[in-house]
């Protein structure tokens, strides 16, 4: 059993992380960046493929790389590669069960935007669980894994990073928690689409591990309805 009691505050990633990737919604996500890429420069769609990944690799993400080259609105953006089929996703009853126990405040820290996580953790179910969203606008558009966002993130909400968690299914986005104190879980999957990414940006595979993580799973309510909590104590 996982002791998670020194844990007062619950930081979850959104997409890959609180819905399992085996469902495709961030798929979905990932070809409409490729399309808004081909239509706004007028690309052949492997181009624009190609361009988006590496944008990605050099930014932290395709939207920052869009920013930094293009001058792309980044509402218009967002709003676009969001305008997604949510019936991929299922309510979670097991999920919200498990969060609704856990002691202390809980927040999505997501790179998307904040209406983003409202549309996906409402559909889930889970939404109203958590305390707050801290998006990529509040973090002045710097993509994790860049250290400014997250010191921002904890001064905005007073968060104690030694009584913290984050859960991610990028490795490298626990790099700077980890550093800072946090307590780190990597969510981890095995869904097909993912092949595709770059090696050191994609989601974590099952079975990876790195000296900067503490714990990993590939079920996130099984991990939280079996951790250790305060509760428990």
């Amino acid at each position: 059993m996982t002791d998670l009691r020194h844990i007062e505050c619950w930081v979850f990633d959104l997409d890959n992380t609180l819905y399992a990737a085996e469902c495709q919604l961030f798929a979905e996500i990932d070809a409409r960046m490729t399309a808004y890429i081909r239509d706004r420069l007028a690309m052949a769609h492997h181009d624009a493929r190609k361009l988006q990944k590496d944008y990605y690799v050099r930014y932290g993400t395709t939207m920052a790389g869009l920013m930094q080259e293009h001058d792309v609105e980044p509402d218009h953006f967002l709003d676009f590669v969001h305008d997604i089929d949510l019936a991929r996703i299922e309510r979670n009853p097991a999920l919200a069960v498990a969060l609704d126990a856990l002691p202390g405040r809980k927040y999505i820290y997501t790179n998307g935007s904040v209406a983003h996580a409202e549309n996906v953790a409402g559909a889930l179910g889970i939404f109203d669980l958590f305390h707050d969203v801290f998006d990529i606008k509040a973090a002045a558009y710097t993509p994790k894994p860049h250290r400014a966002p997250y010191e921002t993130f904890v001064s905005r909400f007073d968060i104690s990073p030694t009584q913290a968690v984050m859960f991610e299914d990028l490795a490298q986005n626990l790099e700077t928690p980890h550093a800072m104190g946090m307590t780190t879980v990597l969510v981890c999957s095995d869904a097909a689409w993912l092949a595709d990414e770059p090696h050191d940006k994609r989601p974590a595979r099952i079975g990876e591990s790195a000296p900067h993580i503490h714990h990993a799973t590939n079920d996130l309510t099984e991990f939280l309805s079996n951790a250790r909590t305060a509760n428990a104590a």
